[in-house]
């Protein structure tokens, strides 16, 4: 394994990037097999990343926590295994709808206490090991208190099957509630150059010293400079940035930002993740890709060391950048 730099996330030591791996199931990207799949994991985990984030809905009856625990097996100590619960509901257990900015409208999320040591023990039979590192509620539940869900989650990590407490797309003000009740080691929200991360959820994560695990940080490919189109199996098609016209729009707009990739010495990506890397000291992004060599140049932005000069010259074609559309609103 290559050593990466390292971040903190509350107490909890991972590479500065990690990897996504909601890429290696089937109907996200297109098709994919499972050979490809662990071929890529096993190459992220090669390449330095100890941070492997999934979730319980990932995929079809838990494939992607499946793919990971057998990716992992072997070499689980070297590995932090971040999973998510609520939207992969046993039979009989309601589903609480809520609005997205995708354009088919909702989902629905079940993050009941009452639930939540079923979800756990499914995902630990799933990855095929004794604990999860860091667990997080998908969504808030829009009919459960968070401290609720929280509380559940707390009485995982007495018992030794979670070690830390995740939150993922909430507010600041869920945070410092759920911080309360217990602490919390981690937020995962969206956050790239394609789209801040709510400024109160940084300064209450800031505050209380809770990391931040950024979800899509090359919006969703956007940020590499490669995407041109959109294939009809694509869960992109859905997002209104990737729309056709708006799509064009926002590749002109990104140029000057490739431009100063190029002249650094740097792929559109890797400048976009180091970016990232220097907005705050204790956030972990975690792209996903399923090409060994885009996940070693993705990981290899973790090095990259961007001068005061280069971040004001990042700033000021981030205003003008201003993309067509919404983005994505689930992670």
């Amino acid at each position: 394994m290559t050593a990466l730099p390292t971040r903190t996330l509350g107490d909890l030591k991972t590479s500065a990037i990690g990897y996504g791996a909601m890429v290696l199931s089937p109907g996200v990207y297109g098709q994919i097999d499972d050979d490809r799949a662990l071929t890529a994991l096993r190459s992220a985990l090669d390449e330095g990343a100890t941070h492997i984030d999934t979730s319980d809905g990932y995929g079809e009856d838990g494939h992607n926590e499946r793919i990971v625990g057998q990716a992992v097996r072997g070499r689980r100590d070297e590995v932090t295994i971040a999973t998510k619960f609520g939207f992969r509901r046993p039979e009989g257990v309601e589903g609480h709808a809520f609005p997205v900015n995708y354009t088919y409208g909702e989902l629905a999320v079940n993050a009941e206490p009452r639930h939540i040591r079923r979800y756990a023990e499914t995902s630990l039979r799933t990855l095929g090991t004794d604990w999860i590192d860091l667990y997080y509620p998908h969504f808030p539940d829009p009919t459960v208190p968070i401290e609720d869900t929280v509380g559940a989650v707390a009485e995982l990590i007495s018992d030794g099957l979670v070690r830390h407490l995740g939150l993922s797309n909430v507010t600041a003000e869920q945070l410092v509630r759920a911080h309360a009740v217990h602490p919390v080691a981690a937020v995962q929200a969206q956050w790239s150059m394609w789209t801040p991360v709510d400024a109160e959820l940084l300064a209450a994560a800031r505050e209380l010293g809770v990391g931040i695990v950024a979800w899509s940080p090359l919006g969703s490919g956007f940020l590499t400079g490669t995407v041109q189109d959109i294939a009809d199996d694509d869960f992109r098609r859905f997002i209104p940035r990737y729309h056709d016209g708006n799509l064009q729009a926002n590749n002109d707009r990104y140029a000057p930002l490739r431009a100063i990739a190029a002249e650094l010495g740097l792929t559109p990506g890797q400048l976009a993740l180091a970016w990232l890397l220097h907005q705050y000291e204790h956030v972990v992004p975690i792209p996903g890709s399923r090409t060994p060599a885009h996940i070693a140049e993705n990981l290899a932005a973790a090095r990259a060391e961007l001068t005061p000069e280069t971040l004001t010259r990042i700033a000021e074609a981030l205003t003008a950048f201003a993309p067509e559309g919404t983005s994505a609103l689930l992670g």
